[in-house]
Parts: C-alpha cells; sequence; structure tokens
C-alpha cells in the first residue's frame, strides 16, 4: 500500500531533488494519449453526453466531492474502457490532501487514489474552489507512481477533477522520467470526454 503523503509538502523540485526525476523533451516517449486512438461507437457518444450533463447538474450544488465525481464521470469512463474486466482489479489506496495558501486562506482539496494493477493510478480532486489546479495534484500522482515496484515496465497516471483531465506517464530504469498530456475537458461545446475515453481505451489495451 502506499503511505499517506501530505500533498502540500510534495513538489515536482522535491521529486527532482530526491529521485532524480526528469521530464522527458522527447515527443515520443509519451504516445499514448495522441496516438491512433480507438474508435469510439455512437452508443458510447451518447452515455459520454449524458455523463456530461449529469456532471453539469451536479455542479450546480457545490461542494464537489469525489465520491460524486467518481460516480458520476469516472465509474462510467472505466467501464467503456474495459477497466472492470478481466485481467483488470481496482484497489483504493489513502486519500492525501492539498492544502493551498490565498492571501486570506487556505484552500483544502483531496485527492481519492485508485489504484488499477498497478499500472494505472487514478487521482480524483476534491476541492471548494473551481479553480483549483489540476497541475497541484501533478506532483502527489507522480509521487505516488513512484512507489509502483515495477522498474521495467511504464506507469500511467490520470487526474481529474470531474471536469478536467491529465494523463501521466512515468518510467523508471536508470533515470526516472515523466511526460503529461494536454488538458482535456468536458465543459467545451463539443465535450472532449471522447478523448479522454479513446486515450483509457489505448491504456487499457495497452496493459492488458
Amino acid at each position: 500500500m502506499v503511505k499517506a503523503i501530505q500533498a502540500h509538502n510534495v513538489s515536482l523540485a522535491d521529486l527532482e531533488a530526491k529521485f532524480g526525476l526528469k521530464q522527458a523533451e522527447n515527443e515520443d516517449f509519451f504516445t499514448e494519449w495522441f496516438d491512433t486512438p480507438p474508435e469510439i461507437t455512437d452508443i458510447e457518444k451518447q452515455y459520454l453526453d449524458r455523463v456530461k450533463t449529469n456532471f453539469m447538474r451536479l455542479v450546480k450544488h457545490p461542494p464537489l466531492l469525489e465520491s460524486a465525481v467518481k460516480m458520476i464521470v469516472l465509474s462510467p469512463l472505466l467501464d467503456l474502457a474495459g477497466f472492470y474486466q478481466e485481467p483488470f482489479l481496482i484497489a483504493t489506496e489513502e486519500s492525501i490532501e492539498i492544502a493551498l495558501e490565498d492571501e486570506e486562506e487556505i484552500i483544502r482539496g483531496r485527492i481519492d487514489v485508485l489504484v488499477i494493477q498497478e499500472k494505472l493510478w487514478l487521482l480524483v480532486i476534491e476541492s471548494k474552489r473551481a479553480s483549483f489546479s489540476l497541475l497541484e495534484a501533478i506532483p502527489q500522482a507522480l509521487a505516488s507512481m513512484l512507489s509502483n515496484p515495477s522498474q521495467d515496465k511504464p506507469v500511467f497516471g490520470l487526474v481529474t477533477n470531474g471536469s478536467d483531465f491529465i494523463f501521466l506517464k512515468l518510467t523508471k530504469g536508470n533515470q526516472p522520467k515523466y511526460a503529461i498530456s494536454d488538458q482535456f475537458t468536458l465543459l467545451k461545446r463539443e465535450s472532449e470526454l471522447y478523448q479522454v475515453l479513446s486515450v483509457l481505451k489505448n491504456l487499457s489495451q495497452s496493459l492488458s
């Protein structure tokens, strides 16, 4: 099990200093999020459109809890991508906390962590502020991914607050390296949930 991390104590600079972590500069390092994505069927698109509608109704009644994000948004995506089927198993890790200093207050958020076969780490952010950036969760995602015992296979991550999504890839070897995807959002008129599902399908096929 991954030890709980006080998120405000972890930064990319810390990971670089302690683990020699380096951001990959070669675009070919992380092609899984954009290279030849699997097709999304019309039925899947209709389902994802309903997911967006349900989420937009949910955000009208804050705070947005991570349990609701998992139920309304993440669970349908994992189901459609095949992560509830063999050979995958999902484990729940300890939640970790984010605290950001504002001018007048401390903004707190929580990250709930799900792990699939120690190969895909899913971090779901709960926050009272819509402006809470996914970038604040990336160091915590990478710290969790670095704890994976496998040295020779890449580990992937997804950070989401329900409306926005960022994918991560980490390899260890002689020097741990990571890369991040573009940020996807369902808030656009043409929701990018289709692309998110394509990436998850691609990861499902490569990790099975």
